[in-house]
C-alpha cells in the first residue's frame, strides 16, 4: 500500500513501523502459532455486525505474550544469551519468557507479583523448565518490575520488558498483521485490551500504515485506566492505586514508548457513552480511521467472561474477555467486520465465585443491604414474606452486631429474579417499617462487608 506524504511524515516519527512488525512475524513463525480467528454468532447478532474473536488464548502459552517475548530475545547477541535474561510479569509475559528460554535454552529469572494466580505461576514453571528461577515479590507488577530492575543491576541479565520496548511491541503487532491477511480486507473496528500498552502500540502501528481506514478501539479496566490517565495528562502518570482483579490488565504505569505511539496517531479518550462511528480522525489525517480509549467495568468484563463460556466454550481471562465488555460500549456501523481480541486464557478456576458475584452485581440481580431486625420472634419470617418478591433468594444472612435487646443489624444479600425488581423491593422494604440501608458497589461499607 503506497503512503500518502503526511502518513509517511508521521510513521517516520515513530519508534517502529509495519516493515518491522513484518519482519518480527518471519522471525517467530516457527514458534508462534497463527491463532483462529472465529465468527461469533451471538455477538454478531447482538451488535448487528460481524463479529470475529482472535483466539490468542489458543496460543501453546494461551496468551499473545509469547509473541513479544521472543521477538526479542532471537535478536539477543551471544553474549547477551550468555548472561541470561530477567523478566516482571502479571503472569502471561512470564509465561512467554519462559518457554522462549526453555525453546532457545536460555537462563531467566521471572519476577511475578505475589498475587499472581497459583494457575500461571505452575504454568511459569512448566513452561520454563530447568531454565527459568520464578520469584514471587510484591503486591503488584510494580512491585515486581522494580525488583526485576534492580536485578538486572546487580547480575548483567537482559531485561525483557512486557510493553515498553519496540522488540516486544513489534512482536505483539503481529497480531494486527494476521488479521488483515486471514480477512483479506481491512476490519471496519478492532478492538484490542490494554494493559502496559505495547500490544496496542504494535496493533495500532500496523493497522494505521496497513489498514487506515480500521477504527482501533483500546479498552482497560476500569480500575487501572493507566493509559487513559496518561492521554489525558499527556505525560505517563502512576495511579495511586488499582483493581488488581483484571490482573493481565492492571498496571499502574503506562509505558513510556506505548504512549509516545498512541499519542502520536491521535489516540482520543471517551469517558462518557457510546463511542461514536467516527470520532476524532488519527493524526487529523483525512478519511483515517478512529483511535479512541475506553475502560470497561470490572463487573462487565466477568459478565462477558462467563458469556464466552458459557456460549462459545472459551475460557478467557479477566483481561482476555476486555474486547468483549467493551461491544457494549462501541457503536459499531451494521455489517462491518468487528475483531475483538481475546487476550488470553489464564484463568484459576478458584476465581469463578467471584466472577460470578461481580456479574451479577453489574447486570442489578446482586444487591446488599444492612437491616436493623426487631429481635422478637417472627420478624424474619414477615421480612421473608412481605418483603422478597416471588422470584427473589437471600443469598447471605449475617449478623455484623447488636445495638441492644430489641434490635439486631445484619448484612444481607438478596439476589433478584430480574434487575428490573429493584424498585418494587425497596418499596416494599420502606412500606415494612423496618430500617434498611442499601451499600452501593464501590463504596468503603461495602468493601468492608462484602
Amino acid at each position: 500500500m503506497s503512503k500518502s506524504p503526511e502518513l509517511a511524515d508521521l510513521m517516520a516519527t515513530l519508534p517502529l513501523d509495519a516493515d518491522e512488525i513484518d519482519a518480527a512475524q518471519r522471525r517467530i513463525s516457527d514458534v508462534v502459532a497463527v491463532t483462529p480467528l472465529q465468527f461469533s454468532d451471538r455477538l454478531s447478532a447482538a451488535t448487528g455486525a460481524k463479529v470475529y474473536l482472535k483466539r490468542e488464548d489458543l496460543q501453546v502459552v494461551r496468551s499473545f505474550k509469547l509473541r513479544g517475548a521472543y521477538n526479542l530475545m532471537v535478536q539477543l547477541t551471544p553474549q547477551e544469551r550468555e548472561s541470561g535474561v530477567v523478566c516482571a510479569s502479571a503472569g502471561n509475559h512470564a509465561q512467554g519468557v519462559a518457554y522462549a528460554c526453555r525453546t532457545m535454552q536460555i537462563r531467566g529469572r521471572i519476577y511475578v507479583p505475589a498475587n499472581t494466580p497459583r494457575q500461571k505461576r505452575d504454568r511459569i514453571k512448566a513452561h520454563g523448565g530447568s531454565f527459568v528461577e520464578l520469584i514471587a515479590i510484591g503486591k503488584t507488577y510494580d512491585a515486581a518490575a522494580a525488583a526485576a530492575k534492580d536485578d538486572v543491576a546487580r547480575t548483567g541479565a537482559t531485561m525483557v520488558p512486557p510493553f515498553d520496548d519496540p522488540r516486544t511491541a513489534a512482536g505483539q503487532g503481529t497480531i494486527a498483521a494476521e488479521i488483515v491477511e486471514q480477512l483479506g480486507e481491512e476490519p471496519g473496528t478492532v478492538i484490542v485490551p490494554v494493559g502496559g500498552g505495547g500490544l496496542i502500540a504494535g496493533m495500532a502501528t500496523y493497522l494505521h500504515e496497513r489498514s487506515p481506514h480500521t477504527a482501533i478501539v483500546g479498552v482497560e479496566p476500569s480500575g487501572a485506566a493507566s493509559m487513559t490517565a496518561a492521554l489525558v495528562a499527556g505525560a505517563p502518570v502512576t495511579l495511586p492505586e488499582i483493581d488488581p482483579f483484571v490482573d493481565g490488565t492492571a498496571v499502574r504505569r503506562i509505558g513510556d514508548l506505548p504512549l509516545e505511539v498512541m499519542s502520536a496517531l491521535g489516540a482520543g479518550v471517551v469517558s462518557h457513552g457510546s463511542l461514536p462511528l467516527v470520532a476524532q480522525p488519527r493524526s487529523g489525517i483525512a478519511g483515517e480511521g478512529t483511535f479512541a480509549m475506553i475502560h470497561a467495568d470490572e463487573g462487565a468484563v466477568c459478565t462477558a467472561l462467563l458469556g464466552l463460556y458459557q456460549n462459545e466454550g472459551i475460557i478467557a481471562e479477566p483481561s482476555g474477555a476486555l474486547s468483549v465488555a467493551a461491544l457494549e460500549l462501541v457503536k459499531v456501523k451494521p455489517g462491518s467486520t468487528v475483531v475483538c481480541l481475546i487476550s488470553g486464557g489464564n484463568n484459576d478456576v478458584s476465581r469463578y465465585g467471584e466472577i460470578l458475584e461481580r456479574s451479577l452485581v453489574h447486570l442489578g440481580l446482586k444487591h446488599y443491604f444492612l437491616v436493623d431486625f426487631p429481635q422478637e420472634p417472627g420478624s424474619l419470617r414477615r421480612f421473608l414474606d412481605e418483603v422478597l418478591g416471588p422470584e427473589d433468594d437471600i443469598t447471605l444472612f449475617e449478623y455484623v452486631k447488636r445495638n441492644n435487646r430489641e434490635t439486631g443489624e445484619a448484612l444481607v444479600g438478596i439476589e433478584l429474579g430480574a434487575a428490573e425488581g429493584l424498585p418494587p423491593l425497596l418499596e416494599r422494604m420502606h412500606e415494612s417499617g423496618v430500617h434498611v440501608e442499601q451499600l452501593e458497589p464501590g463504596s468503603p461499607a461495602y468493601r468492608y462487608l462484602t
